[in-house]
């Protein structure tokens, strides 16, 4: 059959709209129901870096861990039914973290809808609530346009996740269409009255508190907004996992208002006169279950500065409310007229001083203490470092005694999903090869993405894993102590040799039983040729910095 030159099929379109786009890598699980695309993905493997994972749910991750690191969209490819299903975890992580991610599905051919195919799901319906916007392409001439709006969508307003849904017989049918162009990003800009109004509000405020975090985050936004806060004396507090906006070693920051938030900061919220919130949609963790601030009008004065208009006013009326991209804010901040700050100076350097307080540490039960050995490592990596996590009690070792100093040193999920850090430890490897890439996990939390060290080890990530093994999911049972003291269900785990499992994945591996174990073994790691692994065997009391397991079960059966 003669076709035309300039024809081509679904799966060419789409990945021409993928270079046109400037996508450089791409996630996936292979599955049948895109073949077409993996086809074309051939004929442009010298332009997109295709990386296959384990698990759909690693893939995702993965997309997401570099929509993070680098503000362009993660892609993530993966088949119908389950493949889709594995991956909705990576989307809902985008979506709560405020990431540029695209996930494209393939889906069952077009005359086998709407009768229960094989493995065949309405994507519409299962990611409606999971995602900033889903599509399903059904004429393979409009994927220049709705591609095209994917990545708008993606990228503008609140950053987040868009779902791609391509019916397989759509991808083979050849047809003539016009490439779109890039997608761009718009930027939108705070007003000159709404600037001129914070700097009234800076004047007249005696404690004033900024609390960045969210999406939208570039590293001149970043240098803005430590240049503002440096003109103005403001202290500065970071939103759940977000640490990584400000440096944590200058004398304005004051800590994160996570899980390992100190008491004094908390109360500090409540006792500032001005909040200067840039980005973050103060969630549940960070306004302590929304306890810190009233609802719906806080006692404090509130400037909300965020890029998606629908948040503002969604819990907290604020004073100004700002719709305004970070970049575009932070740059206008960076040159408002500097103040007299002398009056709340005073009120910086003891919230300082709280967080300095705060890296202090008890010892823990047990042999090994996670405090010093998260010391260590803050003293001992580069500044440009980049630490993963998933979620868990270990992850309060980390966020409280770690100093993140440069900008996305530091990926973390807001959303709490445990599984995250280990492939976003990969991702971040594989996008910053000449970095130290150092990623958490507890045993639990391990074992839910831990096969895509086997993807580490085929491309040649050297990440560090560092498993901290306490043989339980921590988290939950420190809750369990806490609301049913002494009646354990469900919570125990029977574990590998972790670092027996990473030598068969083709990993060095290591295991540390103490203190004094730790920087040794980490040496070695960072000497290996190849991914490697330290399991770091903590004693099961040793649930938080605060306080003990006992402890946590004497103090709730007092209260009975």
């Amino acid at each position: 059959m003669n076709l035309p030159a300039n024809s081509r099929n679904g799966g060419q379109i789409l990945v021409d709209a993928l270079r046109i786009n400037g996508v450089e890598r791409a996630f996936c699980v292979p599955g049948e129901s895109y073949l077409a695309v993996l086809d074309a993905l051939y004929d442009a493997k010298d332009e997109i870096d295709l990386i296959v994972c384990r698990q759909e749910g690693g893939a995702a991750y993965m997309a997401e861990a570099y929509g993070k690191l680098t503000g362009k969209p993660g892609i993530c490819f993966v088949t119908r039914g389950p493949g889709a299903t594995n991956a909705s975890v990576g989307v809902h992580t985008a979506f709560q973290d405020s990431t540029p991610m695209i996930l494209f599905i393939g889906q069952v051919a077009r005359d086998q809808m709407e009768r229960e195919a094989f493995q065949e799901i309405d994507f519409r319906r299962m990611f409606g609530a999971l995602a900033k916007w889903v599509v399903q392409i059904d004429d393979p001439r409009r994927i220049p346009e709705l591609v095209s709006q994917a990545f708008h969508r993606a990228m503008n307003g609140r950053p987040g996740p868009v779902v791609v849904a391509l019916p397989e017989d759509m991808l083979t049918d050849i047809v003539e269409v016009a490439d779109a162009g890039p997608a761009r990003v718009m930027e939108p800009h705070a007003a000159p009255s709404e600037m001129r109004a914070l700097q009234h509000l800076l004047h007249q405020a005696e404690r004033p508190l900024m609390i960045v975090g969210g999406g939208g985050w570039n590293a001149r936004a970043v240098e803005d907004i430590r240049h503002f806060a440096e003109r103005h004396n403001l202290p500065v507090a970071a939103s759940f996992r977000c640490q990584d906006l400000f440096d944590n070693t200058h004398p304005n920051y004051v800590g994160d208002l996570g899980f390992a938030a100190g008491p004094k900061l908390t109360q500090a919220v409540k006792d500032s006169d001005l909040l200067v919130v840039v980005g973050s949609r103060l969630g549940e963790v960070s306004t302590s279950g929304y306890t810190t601030l009233d609802i719906p009008t806080p006692k404090q004065a509130l400037v909300h500065v965020h890029p998606g208009i629908e948040e503002l006013g969604r819990v907290y009326q604020p004073t100004l409310g700002i719709n305004s991209s970070m970049v575009s804010f932070a740059a206008l901040a960076a040159e408002l007229p500097e103040i007299d700050s002398n009056r709340h100076a005073n009120w910086t350097e003891a919230l300082n001083r709280n967080y300095r307080e705060n890296l202090d540490f008890e010892p823990s039960p047990g042999p090994v203490q996670m405090a010093e050995i998260i010391s260590w490592l803050s003293e001992k990596l580069p500044a440009d470092a980049i630490l993963t996590n998933g979620a868990g009690n270990y992850c309060v070792w980390v966020q409280r005694f770690y100093q993140y100093r440069e900008f996305r040193t530091q990926l973390g999920p807001t959303n709490g999903s445990m599984g995250y850090g280990v492939p976003a430890g990969v991702a971040a490897k594989l996008t910053y090869p000449e970095r130290t890439v150092v990623s958490f996990a507890g045993d639990g939390c391990f074992l839910m993405n831990g096969q895509e060290i086997a993807t580490a080890a085929s491309y040649g990530a050297k990440v560090i894993f560092i498993v901290v093994n306490n043989g339980m999911y921590g988290t939950i049972r420190m809750h369990q102590e806490r609301t049913y003291p002494g009646r354990i269900s469900g919570t125990d785990l029977h574990n590998p040799d972790f670092a027996a499992l990473a030598r068969a994945f083709g990993l060095h591996g290591e295991t540390v039983e103490c203190t004094a174990d730790f920087a040794p073994a980490f040496e070695r790691c960072l000497g290996a040729d190849k991914p490697s692994l330290i399991e770091v065997r903590i004693d099961p009391e040793a649930i938080t910095p605060r306080m003990s397991l006992s402890q946590i079960r004497l103090e709730a059966q007092s209260r009975r």
